[in-house]
């Protein structure tokens, strides 16, 4: 099997899909790789460490397009790169497809397989290939909240932590998920005034046991939400729906009640967001300003820290890159219920019913097409 590994082109994304050492181990099973030069470089990987690997180089990607079974990318295919996907080519990758017509639209016209990372089960209900990345984006979201609260940065001038004699910043997390609980340790490390909001029971129990008194975990409605906005100096939003549109649980009118300076940072954007005035910015640009509340929307914030964000990913991801490429798409699917949960998109059909609900598709189901 010829597995391809794309340099990323999204801005700012320095994570790539494979690592040296994921190579070594895809190559060493008897599978032929194939990398983009330079694909490496945000982790510090040249393209002759790739070759003692045991990859070859390509120069282009549309070299490693045109040769591949099976695409591993870290990040949904661009535009371009949507053009050269072929029919029964598989895509291994996130792709949030909800909250994007465009690309879904692209991925149905191609015939390609399209499995998405974030919407890979297991026997738990878990989401085991974003649980890693939503463990560095609830991380970073404390960090990129904490910078652009400086009043350089246009925020209100607080300092998370405060200091003896001044109150401490008062931190809002909406979910008490993945992204949700590393926030939260994130901002209790800080010694932040930290509140939770879920509505989820067992989750409430389990974050109550865990921080005690060192964060509030609160039931959420609209009162306790209204509530801990106005109070809040950063919002990080943090709720998921599993292969759907996020919900927008912050609407514009709120923000007439909150702080001015006060910073929202939107980890669910990758799935549309949670807040109703939110919209996907870059690295380069990370934050702007809705009627004086600063929100920072990057879509990809673990690129930030690739080298982390890479081998956290490899580490869940390369045991499904091997059973694609040892069975073939198909049985690895038949054999593996928590794989499948990951097929969006195959061979013109949308077949996620949460991803055919939000776009207007009719979905098809997995069974007809294995």
């Amino acid at each position: 099997m010829h597995i391809g590994v794309p340099r990323e082109i999204k801005i700012h994304e320095y994570r790539v899909s494979l690592s040296p050492e994921s190579v070594a181990e895809v190559v060493a099973c008897g599978h032929r790789v194939l990398v983009e030069t330079a694909a490496g470089v945000g982790i510090g990987a040249s393209d002759e460490v790739y070759r003692a690997a045991g990859a070859q180089i390509c120069a282009t990607a549309e070299e490693v397009f045109a040769q591949a079974d099976v695409l591993v990318k870290v990040k949904e295919p661009q535009p371009q790169e949507r053009a050269w996907l072929r029919p029964g080519q598989v895509l291994f990758s996130y792709l949030h497809l909800a909250p994007d017509p465009e690309q879904t639209r692209d991925l149905v016209a191609s015939g390609a397989v399209c499995i998405a990372y974030e919407t890979v089960t297991d026997a738990l209900g878990g989401l085991p290939l974003l649980r890693p990345m939503s463990q560095v984006a609830g991380r970073l979201a404390i960090q990129a909240g904490a910078t652009a609260l400086q009043a350089l940065h246009g925020g209100r001038g607080v300092l998370l932590g405060g200091v003896p004699g001044v109150a401490p910043g008062r931190v809002l997390i909406l979910g008490g998920g993945v992204v949700g609980f590393n926030a939260a340790q994130m901002a209790v490390g800080l010694q932040a005034d930290v509140t939770i909001l879920d509505r989820n029971p067992a989750v409430l129990d389990r974050l109550a046991a865990h921080f005690e008194s060192r964060a509030r975990v609160v039931h959420s409605n609209r009162a306790t939400l209204s509530g801990a906005l106005r109070e809040a100096d950063l919002v990080i939003g943090a709720v998921l729906i599993p292969g759907a549109t996020a919900p927008h649980l912050v609407t514009r009118a709120m923000l007439g009640d909150m702080r001015r300076g006060a910073v929202m940072v939107d980890v669910s954007i990758d799935q549309g967001g949670c807040f109703e005035t939110s919209r996907p910015t870059t690295h380069d640009q990370p934050t702007y300003v809705v009627d004086g509340i600063l929100h920072y929307c990057v879509a990809n914030i673990p690129g930030a820290v690739p080298h982390t964000s890479t081998y956290a990913l490899n580490n869940a991801t390369l045991p499904y890159v091997l059973a694609l490429a040892d069975k073939g798409w198909r049985t690895a699917l038949r054999d593996d219920p928590h794989l499948r949960g990951g097929l969006n998109v195959c061979e013109g059909k949308v077949v996620h019913p949460a991803v055919a609900d939000a776009l207007g598709y009719r979905v098809v189901e997995v069974a007809d097409i294995l």
